[in-house]
């Protein structure tokens, strides 16, 4: 006999539905689907900063600071 897991036993009753494709809500693209969970800047510009920063850093470098 067959051992069930607790999976089975809690979806049992849905687990082999057909697929129903809603008539409401047009289907995604994958394009926009992966926008959804694609990351996000949290902080507005903080890249452009760093990135000036840098730029910064490495210009600094380059000056000649003899006396």
């Amino acid at each position: 006999m067959k051992r069930r897991n607790n999976f089975e036993d809690t979806y049992e009753d849905i687990i082999n539905k057909p697929y129903k494709k809603s008539n409401r809500h047009p289907h995604m693209s994958k394009k926009d689907r992966a926008a959804q969970f694609a990351p996000f800047s949290a902080l507005k510009g903080y890249d452009e900063a760093i990135r000036k920063t840098k730029a910064d850093g490495e210009a600094s470098d380059k000056i000649d600071f003899k006396p």
